[in-house]
């Protein structure tokens, strides 16, 4: 059993709970979203049908929980190896909070640290957790979210619409 670590809007642990029970009833928990870029583009992933909410949708590089005796950065890493087959560090550049209703009755309320790495080489996508994946510029994926939003994941029309200002700094400096 995953269980999710529950948070307050400070980030302070207020308990713990069953990953699909906090998703079921939309209880505020810590999550992660990892970004891997090079060269100016994003690694985004098409998750997979076997994923039990968002299949299918575009989103970022991966994502997951932490786990209670993980950093972030741990927790990261974890998570581009289980779902990507790659290996690079992360680091934590900022965290939003934001609730939405899913797909199979489900609702997201994270409060998601956004981490950002750079990598150069192969992958090896698990497709279990991965249909496929893309290398897209900065502009391109602005353009395509705003054009076909339904392809992509409520967090990543979320990030990409209020958080502009932090990827490009990440990307561009």
């Amino acid at each position: 059993m995953e269980t999710v670590i529950l948070v307050n809007e400070q980030d302070e642990v207020v308990g713990y709970m069953e990953k699909m029970e906090a998703h079921e009833k939309g209880v505020l928990h810590r999550a992660f979203s990892v970004f891997i870029h090079h060269e100016g583009k994003i690694l985004l992933q098409q998750r997979s049908l076997n994923k039990y909410h968002s299949s299918g949708l575009w989103t970022n590089t991966c994502c997951s929980h932490p786990r209670a005796d993980e950093s972030l950065e741990d927790a990261g890493n974890r998570r581009l190896k289980e779902e990507m087959g790659i290996d690079c560090a992360v680091n934590p550049s900022f965290h939003f909070i934001y609730k939405t209703q899913l797909d199979r009755g489900l609702v997201e309320h994270e409060l998601d640290y956004v981490l950002f790495g750079s990598y150069n080489g192969p992958i090896y996508p698990n497709p279990e957790e991965v249909m496929d994946y893309k290398w897209i510029s900065w502009n391109d994926l602005v353009e395509d979210l705003n054009q076909f939003p339904e392809r992509y994941t409520a967090w990543l029309q979320i990030l990409v619409s209020d958080y502009k200002q932090q990827f490009e700094e990440k990307l561009f400096s």
